[in-house]
Parts: C-alpha cells; sequence; structure tokens
C-alpha cells in the first residue's frame, strides 16, 4: 500500500473541519475565559449589557454588510450613510418636534440610508463600477451632504442636539433589563440569518458570490440579487444611525466616527471568516466576529492596558484572519 494511500484518508478528513468556523470560535471562547478570569469586573451584567447595547448599531450594519460580501461587492459607505442618517433624523425632529418629529426622523433617517443602499447597487452593477471605488466616491459625497443638511439643523454654532423624551425612549427603554437597541439587533440578527440560511434568497446571495456567471447561465438575477443586499446595507446604517443618536444627545458629525464604523465593520466580518473574494460567510460567524473586537477592546480597559496596543492587536488579527483565508481557499484545491 502506497503512502498516497494512506495519508488520502487524513487529507480528506482536513477538507471536512469546518476551518473557518474554528478560526472565530477558538479564539472567541480563549479571550472570553482569558478576561472571566483575569477581571472581576468583565463577566458581570452590566458590563456584558454595556457592551451588546454599544454595540448593537454595529452588529446590525455588520450583519447586512456581510450579505454585500458574500455576494461579491463591499460597501465602504456604510459609516458615512450612518452618520447622514443620524444628521437627517436628527434635523426633522429638531425642526418639527415633539412625537411627529421623532416619528418623521426615525422614518426618512431609515428610509435615506436605503435609499442610498440602493444607489450603490445600480452604480456597482448596472454602470459596471467596481465596488470599492464606487462606494468609496460615494462615502464622500455623502459627507458632504451631511454637512449640508447639518446647517439646515443647527442653531447658531455647536452640534445639533436632539435631547427630547420623544425621541430619547428608543435608548432609555430596557425590556427585561436589556436595552431595546440590543433587542432591535437581535431581532435583525435572526432575520439576517434565517433570510441567508433557510430562503432562496440567500442561496442566490452565495451563488452570486461565488461564480456569477454560473450563477447568471442558471437563471439567477444577479445584478438584483447584488443591489438587495446593497439596499439592506444602506438600510441597516439607516437604522443604527437613528439607533445611535437617541443614545447622545448630540448628532455626530465627525468624519473620523464615519471612518471608523467602516472599518470596524469590516474588520469584524473578515475576522468572522467571510471571504473577501465572496460566496462565504456566515452572520453568526460575524456576530463572534464583531463581539470578539468589542471583548478585546472592553478587556485592554479592564485590566487598563494601554490603548495604544489595541490598533496594534486589531491590525494583527486582521492580517492572521485574512492570511487564514488564503490558506483556507489554498487547503481546498
Amino acid at each position: 500500500m502506497s503512502t498516497d494511500t494512506l495519508t488520502q484518508p487524513s487529507r480528506s478528513f482536513a477538507r471536512r473541519i469546518p476551518w473557518r468556523s474554528l478560526a472565530i470560535v477558538v479564539p472567541f471562547l480563549a479571550v472570553f475565559i482569558a478576561l472571566s478570569i483575569g477581571s472581576p469586573a468583565f463577566l458581570t451584567f452590566q458590563n456584558v449589557g454595556n457592551v451588546l447595547d454599544r454595540q448593537s448599531g454595529i452588529l446590525i450594519v455588520a450583519a447586512a454588510s456581510t450579505l454585500v460580501l458574500i455576494a461579491g461587492g463591499i460597501d465602504l459607505s456604510i459609516g458615512a450613510t450612518y452618520m447622514f442618517t443620524a444628521v437627517i433624523c436628527g434635523t426633522l425632529i429638531v425642526k418639527v418636534g415633539g412625537v411627529a418629529g421623532a416619528v418623521l426622523g426615525i422614518t426618512v433617517g431609515v428610509l435615506a440610508g436605503l435609499l442610498v443602499g440602493i444607489v450603490n447597487g445600480i452604480i456597482s452593477t448596472y454602470l459596471k463600477v467596481n465596488p470599492l471605488i464606487a462606494t468609496l466616491a460615494m462615502s464622500f459625497i455623502i459627507l458632504g451632504a451631511t454637512k449640508l443638511v447639518s446647517q439646515f439643523g443647527k442653531q447658531g454654532v455647536g452640534q445639533i442636539r436632539v435631547d427630547v423624551p420623544e425621541f430619547r425612549w428608543l435608548a432609555t427603554t430596557k425590556p427585561l433589563g436589556i436595552s431595546l437597541p440590543t433587542w432591535i439587533a437581535f431581532v435583525v440578527l435572526v432575520i439576517l440569518g434565517i433570510v441567508l440560511w433557510r430562503t432562496t434568497f440567500g442561496r442566490y446571495v452565495y451563488a452570486a458570490g461565488g461564480n456569477a456567471e454560473a450563477a447568471r447561465l442558471a437563471g439567477i438575477r444577479v445584478n438584483i440579487v447584488r443591489i438587495s443586499t446593497f439596499a439592506l446595507a444602506g438600510l441597516a446604517s439607516g437604522l443604527a444611525g437613528v439607533i445611535d443618536l437617541a443614545r447622545t444627545p448630540s448628532v455626530p458629525e465627525n468624519d473620523a466616527i464615519s471612518t471608523t464604523l467602516t472599518f470596524t465593520v469590516l474588520a469584524g466580518i473578515v475576522v468572522g471568516g467571510t471571504s473577501i473574494l465572496g460566496g462565504e460567510g456566515a452572520i453568526w460567524r460575524t456576530v463572534l466576529g464583531i463581539l470578539f473586537i468589542a471583548m478585546l477592546y472592553n478587556g485592554f480597559t479592564l485590566l487598563r492596558i494601554d490603548p495604544l496596543f489595541q490598533g496594534i492587536a486589531l491590525g494583527v488579527i486582521i492580517l492572521l484572519a485574512v492570511g487564514f483565508d488564503a490558506w483556507s481557499k489554498f487547503r481546498r484545491r
């Protein structure tokens, strides 16, 4: 019996191992256990609740953006859209006032995000513009529009302030002791997870990112599928912008906020094992990826480690995740 015959079963077994799932589950559990032991304050209801509350908007955006990457696209405008919708929402609340202003602000803000997503999808599909370039250009356009809208909402110098009870209840309400934004994020994650895992549209998303030409030959309208994923990402960014605005009295207008959110979302998706080349990924792994990064930052704070090392640690993790993605594709050849 040859050596190749003996090693064939082991190679087949290695290919069946869910490496992408292990690559996020194992580090997540390891860090979770280490922080639970190293810091008594980490595994408390208050700390865990605060982390989930702060990450609720990012989780919503990341879940929808996962569909974009799986379908073969990428959206660099999610951070700008997030801030744009928050400014629109805040401006309408200030100008209209009361319950009517809150309802109008939330509705228009979320729909503005949806519109941006549809535009992104059309530009990157029917106009044949690379989604990386298309969404990067859109982010600059959206940031400029954000500043124009904020000028309309301001009264004098400073930021738009929306510290009104008719709107702040969105962040202060805590059903069963858990913040409403956390519950909203949970519902969104479950819905998108089911859509991706159990529906025909979900299978089309994987097909569009795995092999677009084969998907077209199979009768799948790849452009419509990809536009739909961009629309979901825009809608999610709008919802997250509104939710996070309710948490703070002032509308965010700093470009650094949009950049930070965009790259935090993309980092969480990549760390969660979604392929940047499309065709592979899962919502639950993205959730673990985002929470893994949040857990690291939280751990750095609790353990009083110099914040300068946070960026270094995150950069190393992203490089390892991308390297693992390339290695796993090589293993399947």
